[in-house]
């Protein structure tokens, strides 16, 4: 096994979040990963929600919360099954001036009328497929979010973001642009004839959605339709802006939203997994999968037990990742045996096993995914939701979501439907920071799938040091042994579902550990942003085989005054079995003083012969040290170096 040594000091050029180029064109012919120097954006649909984050990031020069809102009113209408207007959108940004993170609570409420909460208590929630499931909407949060997310963090007004939505709208298709659009241009009048701050403006925009004449014709069609949503709850409505909640593994911090989602899954997960040797079991090993499965077990059961909205319920939450329940907890893994039960603790009085947990509970489904990051440095990971209610849509355009229907009717649970309340939902984007810089942006499309790829993703990075478009294409695994959010089913026990190219013997022995395994193909829709601080970069990438989208664009050359040596250069690797060929361009004579490869960890491996005449140049390195000791597959560095700047690419060495 090859360790590292040495480490060769090698000049970096440090530009805070402002990032090298490696390749020399803005424009990127994939649409699944992209990578940059000026920002990038992940998003889903069509590539024109990643175009219309990019034109607000490069053309307008907007911030990471201006492009994220550009980037959602068009998920609206490009991801249209799968969120709208009327939906939800948990988010978290990253300032780079501060450090600070904050999430935005883009969720809206149940209505505030008792006598609705006591039809929908005693005849149930309405499933997103029910004729009359107009009942099962929550408050639009979508207008809101967008405002308050530019209110904190944006520089751009409301009409510049709506931009790409608008000229959308406009080339027609679907039944209702022409209204949603209407829509649009009532909040952009109300911003331009408001006097006063940006603030100000801004808020204009939302007071006409929710609290001016919009809001009267929701009123309207919500009365129309049999829906239990009024003025009065559209008036209400407000965008919290909370603290995430965190805790750590191997030196990362992971950062989430409060228990009104699933966030506090992946926390507990990962506590319970840091004493395993996970890297040590190997990528997608039996032994890794297993324990993965049966951590994530035992973490859905206490999910579903505890978590709800924080402002009504008093959560367990400090309790639930004390590291002396996590380990009472963690005791219950059988390395030998899968299990079949479905085991909630008891965080409050420290017992491994709940002796009265609650009933099954019931969810809904429908999600997209938006993570964007700026020239600044600042971060946003979204999550945007609605599937869609079947009562069409008014005179607004404005398409509602059921999302009440994760909200329930169980007694004493804490998730029970209740006047203003917000549901627990599996919404759930992640941001992961280091010494206090941001390291990634995650989110992921899929139910009860958002969380289990998050923790395939986040450990693919950072145990098995994957770069993103690695991270998001390579096998991933989930479990059935949970409480359906989609349906009112009991949790399928001991099901483990793996993607079809793991090799059989895995497969075979998982099956003889007691797993109900199941192959399968994509069962959930992940896009990740990377932000290499050492070698200056944004890398973005999305699940290849789900319509994820990617761009990202470069900053102009001389932007910061530097020698624009490597700026110009045109890299390519091409990896192949045992041997990596390194392809470069140098339009003129200037002087490249070390090629050298290294680990993803930092670690000197050789230096490579260096060429400088002006042309195409190609390097073969045969995948050995200095020492002509053959090294193990994985990620590698490719550093070019000339006086005090380098850049370096990442690639991955089979062998």
């Amino acid at each position: 096994m090859f360790q590292c040594i040495k480490q060769k000091k090698i000049p970096v050029l440090f530009v805070g979040f402002l990032l090298l180029a490696i390749l020399g064109s803005a424009v990127f012919a994939q649409t699944w990963y992209a990578s940059g120097d000026g920002g990038a954006v992940a998003g889903g649909g069509t590539m024109k929600s990643a175009d219309a984050g990019i034109e607000i990031l490069q053309d307008k020069e907007g911030t990471a919360a201006d492009a994220a809102a550009a980037t959602l009113l068009v998920l609206t209408l490009e991801d249209r099954s799968l969120f709208c207007v009327g939906g939800e959108v948990p988010f978290i940004h990253f300032e780079a001036a501060t450090g600070e993170i904050k999430c935005l609570s883009g969720q809206g409420r149940a209505p505030l009328d008792s006598q609705a909460i006591d039809w929908l208590l005693a005849n149930g929630i309405p499933d997103p497929d029910a004729s009359d499931n107009i009942k099962s909407a929550a408050v639009p949060a979508v207008i809101d979010l967008c405002v308050t997310a530019m209110q904190q963090w944006g520089k751009l007004s409301f009409e510049e973001v709506a931009q790409p939505a608008l000229r959308i709208l406009d080339n027609g298709g679907v039944s209702w642009y022409d209204e949603l659009a209407a829509t649009l241009r009532k909040l952009i009048e109300s911003e331009q004839n408001t006097s006063g701050t940006y603030e100000e403006k801004l808020q204009a925009v939302s007071d006409r959605f929710y609290r001016g004449d919009i809001a009267e014709d929701l009123d309207a069609w919500y009365r129309q339709e049999g829906g239990f949503l009024r003025k009065a709850d559209l008036a209400a409505h407000v965008t919290n802006i909370e603290d995430p909640i965190t805790d750590t593994y191997r030196g990362y911090t992971i950062n989430k939203c409060n228990t009104w989602t699933q966030g506090a899954f992946i926390l507990q997960t990962l506590k319970m997994l840091e004493p395993f040797d996970l890297k040590g079991m190997g990528h997608l090993s039996t032994d890794y999968i297993h324990v993965l499965a049966e951590a994530m077990k035992l973490c859905f059961a206490d999910r579903d037990e505890y978590l709800a909205d924080p402002l009504f319920e008093d959560i367990p939450l400090e309790e639930l990742l004390d590291s002396g329940y996590i380990s009472l907890r963690r005791e219950l893994i059988s390395m030998s045996r899968a299990s079949d039960s479905i085991i909630s603790g008891d965080p409050i009085n420290k017992l491994a096993r709940n002796p009265n947990p609650h009933p099954n509970l019931k969810w809904p489904k429908g999600t997209t995914t938006c993570c964007v990051v700026d020239k600044w440095g600042n971060m946003v990971a979204c999550t945007p939701s609605g599937w869609g209610s079947n009562a069409g849509v008014g005179s607004t355009g404005v398409v509602h979501g059921t999302r009440l229907i994760s909200l329930n009717n169980w007694d004493d649970h804490p998730n029970r439907i209740a006047p203003g309340k917000r549901p627990c939902i599996t919404l759930t984007p992640t941001i992961v920071t280091k010494d206090g810089k941001p390291i990634l942006a995650i989110a992921v499309a899929g139910g009860d799938e958002q969380e289990q790829s998050t923790l395939n993703l986040f450990l693919n990075f950072l145990e098995f040091e994957m770069m993103p478009k690695d991270a998001v294409s390579v096998p991933r695994f989930t479990t059935n042994h949970y409480t359906s959010f989609f349906s009112q089913t009991p949790p399928v026990l001991a099901r483990l579902y793996v993607s079809s190219n793991v090799p059989s013997s895995v497969l075979t022995a998982l099956s003889n550990r007691g797993h109900d395994v199941r192959t399968m193909s994509v069962r959930s829709n992940p896009v990740m942003i990377y932000i290499d601080h050492d070698d200056a970069m944004y890398y973005a990438a999305g699940c290849p085989t789900s319509n994820r989208n990617c761009k990202a664009y470069d900053k102009p050359a001389n932007s910061d005054g530097y020698n624009n040596l490597i700026k110009s250069q045109k890299i390519e690797i091409k990896a192949q079995l045992n041997k990596v060929e390194i392809h470069y361009y140098l339009p003129d004579a200037k002087k490249i003083s070390q090629i050298s490869i290294f680990t993803a960890k930092g670690c000197f491996v050789k230096d490579l012969p260096v060429k400088n005449e002006p042309g195409s140049h190609t390097i073969t390195w045969d995948g050995k040290d200095a020492h002509s000791n053959s090294l193990p597959s994985g990620c590698y560095i490719v550093r070019f170096s000339q006086d005090e700047m380098s850049m370096s690419k990442r690639f991955m060495l089979t062998q």
